[in-house]
């Protein structure tokens, strides 16, 4: 199984017509600045869909304040969004399988623009709230299918391809509540209409960028990434993101609220927190890897990130300690996220499209279902007992996790076979990335 495995990697991640990574011990990893222009183009729009997340945090308040909408009645905007994108996950592997690639890409970031302009020019938070639903349809089809273009079309193999996807999220991240805050203090409606013109002009770039994809001999059906959850390594991961996700967008979906900042100062806040977000998950997760391994790096990052919740339930009268908090939390963020997602997609079996659908479907689930329980359980208890059930979500992560432990083992035994060490490789392209910037 390892084997079959490490190959279909070493075939995904090397360029036509090059050597293997593996063949060689003193080849060079390829530059990760260097990549064909469609997989710059599936990047930029892979930064506007991520921005999707952050997008609205500084207007939730100015939403619930203009619409007469409750707090829990505003982070529906993430319940719906997430919840729909994690069940479309399913239908990701169908739909790409009898369209191509391409094609799911441009029909997934259509499906984005037009709701997202039709949440700008609606009226109500329910509306809103069923327009992020259809535009979570759009992102699911973008987002499984954007990470398996670039993972089989960058250059720099597996490692690089992974590193050049989450920084695309970071950035993303990053930049979401800075153009949300600043779109949003001319209006709540304009952080909608700014992703729709931003990513209008992702989707002509992918139209005209990204080459034709043929069509996949074989078809997948709808049921199989339920199927691949049946590998426990799969399901351990899935798990444990949402675990993870549960905090994530607790933090994400209700911080903004007892902050009590403005449109702009709330933008910057999250701004800040996105940028940690970025650097952590480029620069640091691939040291920490190096030098303690999956596991360890996994279950100390996501026991001070439970440490960090909790902190931010403590402290949400005092301004300043919750704003620190709040932005602290990005270096937990971006440790987890790009270690566990290259921890997923070695430790199963299945084919990387099937294995990403499966993931997101699980780790979507937690980050779409808490905001709005964040919300209840404030209205029904107080604001304390929100970030404390996340922090106690999260710390039942670990115990999931450390479950596996051994498979966590086994996945970085796999990418270590994909050449020299992803540890090493990863390093190198950090390296390369940090002088270039």
């Amino acid at each position: 199984m390892s084997s079959t495995l490490r190959s279909d990697a070493a075939a995904a991640a090397a360029p036509a017509g090059s050597v293997p990574v593996s063949t060689s011990r003193h080849a060079a990893p390829p530059s990760l600045l260097h990549q064909p222009k469609a997989v710059w183009a599936v990047a930029f729009a892979c930064v506007i869909s991520f921005m999707g997340i952050g997008l609205v945090d500084p207007i939730l308040p100015a939403l619930a304040s203009q619409l007469s909408a409750t707090p829990s009645q505003v982070t529906m905007l993430f319940t719906s969004y997430l919840v729909v994108t994690a069940v479309a996950m399913l239908l990701t592997g169908f739909v790409s399988s009898r369209i191509g690639a391409k094609r799911t890409l441009v029909a997934g970031l259509a499906v984005i623009v037009v709701f997202a302009a039709l949440a700008g020019a609606s009226g109500t938070v329910g509306q809103i709230v069923g327009l992020r639903a259809g535009w979570g349809v759009g992102n699911a089809l973008f987002i499984a299918t954007s990470l398996a273009v670039i993972v089989g079309s960058a250059s720099g193999g597996f490692a690089g391809a992974i590193i050049l996807y989450e920084s695309a999220l970071g950035v993303g991240i990053a930049l979401g509540p800075l153009v949300g805050g600043e779109l949003g203090g001319i209006s709540w409606r304009g952080p909608f209409f700014g992703v729709a013109v931003l990513m209008l002009i992702a989707l002509v770039a992918t139209i005209v960028l990204v080459e034709p994809t043929p069509v996949p001999a074989r078809k997948v059906s709808i049921v199989e990434p339920i199927k691949a959850l049946r590998h426990r390594g799969l399901l351990t991961l899935a798990l444990t993101a949402l675990c993870y996700n549960w905090g994530f967008f607790t933090l994400l979906g209700y911080a903004p609220f007892p902050m009590e900042l403005g449109t702009h100062q709330l933008g910057y806040v999250f701004t800040a927190w996105g940028v940690l977000v970025a650097v952590f998950a480029v620069f640091a997760a691939p040291r920490l890897q190096a030098r303690f391994g999956i596991a360890r790096t996994l279950y100390v990052n996501l026991a001070l990130f439970a440490v960090n919740i909790l902190v931010v339930g403590l402290c949400v009268e005092n301004k300043a300690a919750l704003i620190t908090a709040v932005i602290v939390a990005g270096v937990f963020i971006g440790v987890n996220n790009t270690i566990t997602t290259q921890a997923v997609m070695t430790v199963s079996p299945v084919e990387r499209p099937i294995a990403s659908a499966s993931y997101g479907f699980v780790r979507f689930i937690g980050g779409g279902l808490a905001p709005y329980f964040a919300g209840r359980l404030a209205e029904h208890y107080n604001i304390h007992v929100a970030f404390y059930v996340g922090a106690a979500v999260v710390a039942v992560g670990i115990v999931i996790l450390a479950s596996g432990h051994k498979l966590l083992a086994e996945a970085e035994r796999n990418q270590t076979a994909d050449g020299h060490g992803v540890a090493a490789a990863d390093e190198a392209l950090a390296e390369e990335l940090g002088s270039a910037s």
